[in-house]
């Protein structure tokens, strides 16, 4: 398990250009904030549906390296997301994500994605991640 301290030291380090603040982490969960700015807007005031997806699979790998530790070979296979509302330009955006198989090979999440402050999803999206065979014989090594 890593805990929230050592998972932010790890993506400010492996991914200086990430925008993404991680809140939290609990159990077989995390909570991160995009702070949405002009780069993540597209024409019409929205927020682009990469972003979305970014912050949304970004969520998944979070609450899986807080389960299984720093596995650095742990991959996306599949991500299907579901734009349902147009987002807020003027407000960040949240992922909460919930693991709900962490098997020792395939892991898979579904994480829900709302404009700061409002109740309705803007998005939902459901993904697997694909865990090495020696990650956990290897985690503490790495």
């Amino acid at each position: 398990m890593m805990e929230l301290s050592e998972l932010r030291e790890f993506i400010d380090k492996e991914f200086p250009q990430s925008q993404i603040e991680i809140e939290a982490i609990g159990e077989k969960s995390s909570r991160l904030r995009l702070r949405v700015g002009t780069s993540h807007l597209r024409p019409g005031g929205t927020v682009s549906g990469p972003s979305m997806m970014l912050l949304g699979d970004c969520a998944l790998y979070v609450a899986i390296l807080s389960e299984i530790g720093r596995v650095a070979l742990a991959v996306t296979t599949s991500f299907n997301i579901n734009f349902l509302n147009k987002p807020s330009a003027d407000k960040d955006l949240i992922a909460e994500c919930k693991l709900l198989k962490l098997g020792s090979r395939l892991v898979i999440g579904e994480v829900t994605i709302y404009s700061d402050g409002l109740e309705e999803p803007v998005a939902h999206a459901v993904g697997t991640y694909s865990i090495p065979p020696d990650a956990f014989s290897n985690r503490d090594e790495q």
